[in-house]
């Protein structure tokens, strides 16, 4: 089964006849970097209007680059080029948000360069705009992409969905054509949010257990459930979930915890769908979760 490593949203744009200039492609789309079945890494483009994915590239390690297009007047135009060819494919980031442009364009040459690593997130509130190097490994001019996300494990799922559903009523808060950015996972699942949910329920300790990792002290304790919440490691884990939450291509997965297809087509639409399930099983009543 193909495992999706990266994915982030992101438009065709296509060179102007023989000219050097590119204009972008409003149509809705996505970025995908695939372990696909063949063994072989994959770089797709998914239309997120059809669900089709309209162009599957092949990669080998360390002969394709993604660049910021140095000359585009927008600034968020890219360019995936070969080593070994004189191919060029163009993007450019439909996310509405650019603030982590440069971590993700490094996450996918790190992807280019070698399939087997592991996305690394910046800490939250890091700006990169305030460093004199970031993490891009590219040797193509200064990199820079939109929103990106690696799907989350069914296992990662179930765990998040087992704390939110108990959180009740939360939630947090180019061009003309950029979507409107959504409530934030990683605003909901802090643990100021979690620590005294925790403490009003230390059954959870209990229930959330066989979700967390095996070499957790035995047995489980609400301190446990604290220290993994803090951690940078689940810190990580929302951050990957609600950026592939983002891009509107978990439906099949979410299918999976008994949620609705709709739930995987953003983070408010994920959030909404627990909270009903969590309703429905405990037969309690009221309004649907407001969020901003």
């Amino acid at each position: 089964m193909a495992e999706t490593r990266l994915a982030f949203k992101a438009g065709r744009a296509f060179r102007r006849g023989s000219t050097n200039f590119v204009d972008p492609d409003p149509t809705k789309g996505a970025i995908l970097i695939q372990n696909g079945e063949d063994g072989l890494l994959h770089f797709i483009w998914k239309n997120r209007s059809t669900n089709d994915a309209e162009e599957d590239l092949i990669l080998f390690p360390g002969d394709a680059t993604f660049a910021k297009v140095e000359q585009s007047a927008w600034g968020r135009t890219y360019v995936l080029k070969f080593s070994s060819s004189n191919q060029r494919h163009f993007f450019w980031m439909q996310d509405a948000d650019p603030s982590r442009d440069e971590e993700f364009v490094g996450n996918v040459n790190r992807l280019l360069a070698d399939p087997s690593i592991v996305p690394i997130w910046y800490s939250e509130g890091y700006n990169p705009n305030s460093q004199t190097a970031g993490p891009s490994t590219s040797s193509a001019p200064a990199a820079g992409s939109s929103q990106a996300g690696q799907h989350a494990t069914p296992e990662e799922l179930a765990r998040i969905r087992s704390i939110v559903s108990t959180l009740g009523a939360g939630g947090s808060g180019g061009q003309s054509f950029q979507p409107t950015p959504e409530i934030s996972l990683t605003d909901v699942l802090t643990p100021a949010n979690l620590r005294p949910l925790f403490a009003s329920r230390p059954e959870l300790a209990q229930a959330l257990f066989p979700h967390l990792p095996p070499d957790l002290p035995s047995p489980p304790t609400v301190e446990t459930l604290e220290r993994v919440v803090s951690s940078p490691q689940f810190r990580a884990a929302v951050r990957n979930l609600d950026m592939a939450l983002r891009t509107g291509l978990l439906g099949g997965l979410v299918r999976t915890l008994g949620l609705p297809e709709e739930a995987g087509t953003g983070v408010e639409s994920f959030l909404r769908a627990l909270q009903d399930q969590a309703r429905r099983e405990e037969g309690e009543g009221g309004d649907r979760m407001d969020t901003d």
